[in-house]
């Protein structure tokens, strides 16, 4: 049975080795999930993965954003899940080819999740891209298509916004994974965020998510554990409001 602290993943987009498990030892009674990106899983190897383990119970959220061909990609996910994280990710961008790759490959315990569109992107950004009109005025249809993509290529989830996340449960179904980032509680909203498509841990889970990425709220606070269980709190109280 999950815990309202279980839902929570703490990104540790941090640049060395120290900080990243000062935050681990930090935090691990406090939250459910690791997130170790690019900037740590490249400047410190593989074997942070296992230092974090070690700090305590929170498992690995592998967000590695694998990127290539059918076949690199295949590899890399094997590659990547012989450390035992919980989840590594996988963009959808390469299409259900690549996606079918790594789920008709994957022997162990490790889960998929494809990446939906990142919530850094809004309809500007997707224009200038080269979007369709439909898709750079409509988000979400984007979102959705990406997501019927990774359900029938057998990814055991997705990554998207919390504005995404109730559509997607609702077509898809509640046993397709959902792991919201762009989370922000509503005391730690300010100006110039680089997330676009933001929403409260409240709203995330309410709307169905089954993880919710919390990082600058927690990291940047006077006493990241409290922040933490401040959280775990607002998740609470939503799962709370969606049983009565």
């Amino acid at each position: 049975m999950k815990e309202p602290k279980d839902y929570i993943i703490f990104p540790l987009d941090l640049p060395t080795y120290n900080e990243a498990i000062s935050y681990a030892e930090l935090l691990t009674e406090h939250v459910g999930l690791f997130k170790v990106g690019l900037e740590l899983f490249i400047s410190q190897g593989p074997g942070i993965i296992k230092s974090i383990q070690d700090a305590g119970r929170a498992g690995i959220f592998l967000d590695l954003k694998l990127h290539d061909i059918p076949a690199t990609v295949k590899r890399a996910f094997l590659a990547a899940s012989r450390h035992g994280p919980e989840f590594v990710t996988v963009h959808c961008d390469e299409g259900g080819e690549t996606l079918r790759a790594v789920a008709k490959n994957n022997p162990g315990g490790t889960k998929i999740l494809a990446i939906t569109v990142l919530t850094s992107l809004d309809q500007k950004k997707l224009k200038d891209l080269g979007y369709s009109e439909k898709f750079a005025q409509d988000l979400s249809a984007l979102v959705l298509l990406k997501a019927r993509m990774a359900k029938a290529a057998g990814c055991h989830g997705v990554v998207c916004s919390g504005l995404e996340v109730g559509l997607i449960k609702r077509e898809l179904g509640p046993e397709l994974i959902a792991v919201t980032p762009g989370i922000r509680p509503a005391w730690s909203v300010v100006d110039q965020d680089d997330q676009r498509r933001v929403v409260t841990p409240a709203d995330a889970i309410k709307n169905g998510a089954d993880y919710v990425v919390v990082g600058r709220p927690i990291r940047d606070a006077r006493e990241p554990a409290d922040a933490a269980r401040r959280v775990a709190e607002e998740i609470e109280d939503a799962l709370l409001q969606g049983k009565n």
